[in-house]
């Protein structure tokens, strides 16, 4: 347990130490995403997102008696307030309302100034303006974008983003135009015009880019842009945002489109006004001619019956005659609008018309259903505006505006029927205050029967006047449906791209990116680096790391100072140690490797002139008889080897035995002829009778072998070896092919085995001693 405690410890110190061995290179990297970040800052597009609240307005549509029951409905998000607004919220929302946003700011057209790295839009104060000759059918069709260089104050060069000419007027300057010049072009004539508001800059040398979009796709765009919710879902205030790259620009819009919104809802409420104020001048001319009649028969019969003194006669009419006689007159009133209210029904009979509103006729009921259908025919239009007869909505709205004109009709038929009885009633009461006047002579009863229809007209001219003069006041009366809560206002500081934000993400990126970097290729990493690595895969004694060194210094020197000898001083020592109980005067080591090119030959030259160097008789076998490196290493020339001697026995063994050059210490004996049959050869009992006569005349004998991972030379030997070493080369081996030696160490079929990694990096430590200069990295070296 505490076994793997320490291992699972040790991993994460060399995580660590992967990390902070290359903090320059985390460190450039987290330089190089901040200035990223800098850079896309400073040419972003900023967006900032201007808000407006309103509050949608209410009209009382209940009778006071029905509070307490419109209070109950009002409640909940299935509430009629609820509805009314998320109705509103869509119109607002609709094409029709941003439509006339976008034609009157003309944002379908803008205009964009040229930098050396980005363009930025002008909306303000452009320093051009463009006229069309085409319809707005036509300009807002358009979809494309040209350039305007400017020359001079009175010059300009046009081109498209290609810079050719996009235009069909041959002039004398080419592309050159003068300001006010009618310019053709395939989607029509157009002039352009310097902006008489300009801003600081000057005009001459500005390059401007002109976008055209259709209205259609600006629509689109604004669509997608705004948002409009209310803010609680039993309320009826409403907040408005959009996202925009210019504070001003933004603000406008949102202006643009409440006022928008405020003019639609009052041009529905002057539809009802007006067609009140039709309704009322079509019965006034009818009434007035009804009148004339009246007047035209009444002076026709006093003419003919010379009833000059009329108010000489007045004394003969009771009181009470007088006031069934009003009763008379009201009555037919009612009866008579009531038949002008009809006759309306009759001709209006679509769900898309408007009935004339508080007409007169006393009834309660008939003014509230007309005011509930007005409504419904509005509602019903204005969503019609942005969808068809097929809404689930429209067809509703339909069904209901046809029930309350059928309750209208019965209402109305209801009360006049009412209203003819009680005219029965009262023209009876009249017949019996008539025949108690007897003494009044039957022309006087005619003139009075004239001059009661006379009154009855002119009252009821009188009455429609009125109501023609409270029409004509309230057309000019009517509020907008949208109260101004907070005007629009955009945030100081921009919503998009946030600096904290994009800085942390780019700080994070910084460190992230190098570090997983680092920690994929240590994780996928095969290959053998430090003793860390050998000791995580192999459980076998390690004896010493030898590090890397140039072509130039490949042995070491009797007295040498650098880390490699100081690291086959260590070995030697180690070797010695571990030693110790070897009962033979002479240690046979043996050195091994997995593969080729791990350094056996390096290790073994070295290692033998480090032990040599010691005073100690040493000897060097080559047994690697199928690729030797040994003579190359030393230079040696040799004519007979260790194969000649296997295969010859005339050959002694004082016949293969070396001297090394400026080392009387050290002695070779080389691998000889390269045989065809080397395992075979190897068999031999002369390689027995070898290994027994060079112990008596030596201290070590270090045995250069073959690589026990390629072919089995070794194996056939090894019982001649006091210890193995087996080299492992960094930064080269794979450690799947590490399995080979910890299975010869688990089997024991290499005696007294230990490891040793060959060409490992220079670490600081090693080079102790006098002559030694510690080597300092550059610092572009991350590792």
């Amino acid at each position: 347990m505490n076994s793997t405690s320490s291992r699972h410890n040790f991993n994460a110190i060399n995580r660590l130490d992967a990390f902070t061995r290359r903090w320059k290179l985390i460190l450039l990297s987290i330089i190089f995403f901040l200035g990223i970040a800098f850079l896309y800052l400073r040419y972003a597009n900023y967006q900032y997102q201007a808000t407006a609240v309103i509050k949608i307005k209410e009209e009382d549509k209940q009778n006071n008696s029905l509070k307490e029951i419109t209070a109950l409905q009002n409640f909940g998000p299935f509430s009629n307030t609820y509805n009314k607004v998320s109705d509103e919220i869509e119109i607002i929302k609709s094409r029709t309302i941003i439509g006339k946003v976008v034609d009157d700011l003309d944002l379908n057209i803008q205009y964009y100034e040229q930098g050396r790295i980005k363009e930025q839009e002008l909306f303000k104060n452009p320093p051009i303006l463009i006229n069309f000759f085409a319809s707005d059918s036509v300009v807002h069709k358009i979809d494309t974008s040209f350039y305007i260089n400017i020359k001079s104050d009175s010059k300009f060069l046009l081109s498209n983003e290609g810079g050719k000419d996009i235009l069909k007027l041959g002039s004398p300057d080419g592309k050159n135009y003068a300001f006010g010049d009618r310019i053709k072009s395939g989607f029509g004539d157009f002039i352009i015009i310097p902006n008489e508001i300009k801003d600081d800059k000057p005009l001459i040398g500005r390059s401007i880019k002109v976008k055209i979009s259709s209205m259609s796709s600006a629509v689109e765009t604004y669509l997608r842009k705004l948002k409009v919710q209310a803010t609680d879902e039993t309320s009826s205030v409403v907040k408005l945002t959009l996202n925009e790259n210019i504070k001003n620009k933004a603000n406008q819009i949102l202006d643009k489109i409440v006022e928008k919104y405020n003019d639609d809802v009052i041009n529905d409420k002057e539809q009802i006004v007006k067609i009140t104020s039709d309704f009322i001048n079509n019965r006034l001319n009818i009434v007035s001619n009804e009148l004339e009649q009246v007047d035209y028969t009444a002076e026709s019969l006093q003419k003919d019956n010379r009833l000059t003194a009329l108010s000489a006669q007045s004394n003969i009419f009771l009181q009470s005659e007088k006031e069934n006689e009003a009763k008379l007159i009201a009555t037919s009133n009612q009866i008579q609008l009531i038949d002008y209210m009809k006759d309306h029904l009759k001709d209006n009979d679509t769900n898309a018309d408007l009935l004339p509103a508080d007409v007169g006729i006393a009834d309660n009921s008939v003014s509230q259903i007309t005011k509930s259908h007005n409504e419904l025919v509005l509602q019903r239009n204005r969503i019609l505006k942005n969808s068809s007869e097929k809404n689930p909505t429209v067809v509703n709205l339909n069904n209901q505006i046809r029930a309350l004109k059928d309750n209208l009709n019965q209402s109305l038929e209801n009360i006049q029927s009412a209203n003819q009885i009680t005219l029965n009633a009262l023209n009876q009461e009249d017949r019996r205050i008539s025949a108690q006047i007897y003494s009044a002579p039957t022309k006087e009863r005619k003139f009075r029967d004239i001059k009661r229809q006379q009154d009855i007209k002119e009252s009821l001219y009188l009455y429609l006047l009125q109501k023609r003069e409270e029409t004509a006041i309230s057309l000019g009366m009517s509020s907008p449906n949208a109260k101004i809560i907070d005007a629009s206002y955009a945030t100081t500081r921009p919503i998009s791209p946030k600096k904290g934000l994009v800085y942390l993400s780019a700080l994070v990126l910084g460190l992230l990116l190098p570090m997983t970097l680092i920690f994929i290729k240590e994780e996928f990493d095969t290959k053998i680096h430090t003793k860390n690595d050998l000791n995580e895969i192999l459980n076998i004694p390690f004896i010493g790391d030898i590090p890397k060194s140039s072509k130039k210094k490949r042995l070491v020197n009797k007295v040498d100072y650098s880390p490699k000898a100081e690291a086959f001083r260590i070995v030697r020592s180690n070797i010695d140690f571990m030693l110790k109980s070897v009962a033979s005067k002479c240690k046979v080591v043996f050195v091994t490797s997995t593969t080729s090119q791990e350094g056996k030959s390096h290790t073994s030259i070295n290692l033998a002139s480090s032990i040599s160097f010691s005073e100690k008789k040493t000897l060097i076998i080559e047994t690697d008889i199928r690729v030797p490196r040994v003579n190359e290493y030393l230079s040696i020339k040799a004519k007979k080897g260790l194969t000649d001697y296997i295969s010859d026995p005339s050959i002694k063994v004082e016949d293969i035995i070396i001297k090394v050059k400026d080392n009387d210490s050290l002695s070779i004996i080389p691998s000889g002829t390269i045989p065809p049959n080397p395992a075979e050869l190897l068999m031999s009992d002369r390689v027995d009778e070898l290994f027994k006569t060079v112990k008596k005349d030596y201290d070590y004998i270090i045995v250069d072998t073959a690589a026990v991972g390629l072919v089995t030379d070794t194996l056939l030997i090894s019982d001649h070896a006091d210890m193995v070493v087996y080299v492992v080369s960094a930064d080269n081996i794979d450690k799947r092919q590490l399995h080979i030696a910890q299975t010869m160490h688990d089997e024991k079929r290499l005696p007294n085995m230990v490891t040793l990694l060959n060409s490992t990096k220079k670490k600081k430590g090693y080079g102790y001693g006098y002559g030694s200069t510690p080597q300092k990295k550059k610092w572009y070296q991350f590792g």
